[in-house]
């Protein structure tokens, strides 16, 4: 796919960014060689390559899923201008 000064005029306006009549012949050039690395990597092999989150094999460190207050409930309402019985007090917003 080759993309010339239309195109990048088209995409320059569909993106919102103010492109000088001079500058689209360097950018569709620029577009090109992008493309051009892009279809190179197609031509890669990666049949029997497993799929990675990291360069670097390391498990991620998991914990318990537990549920808890937080045991800080004190220390979260001294926060609030206004509490009642361990709860927050809020204006109503439903009438």
């Amino acid at each position: 796919m080759s993309i010339d000064k239309a195109t990048v005029a088209h995409i320059a306006r569909l993106a919102r960014i103010a492109l000088p009549e001079d500058a689209r012949e360097a950018v569709a050039g620029e577009l090109n060689n992008i493309l051009a690395w892009v279809e190179q990597l197609a031509e890669v092999d990666t049949d029997g390559v497993e799929p990675m989150t990291s360069v670097v094999e390391v498990a991620l460190p998991l914990r318990a899923d537990e549920v808890t207050d937080g045991a800080r409930v004190e220390e979260i309402l001294a926060n609030a201008p206004r509490r009642e019985d361990g709860y927050f007090v809020v204006p109503k917003v439903v009438e």
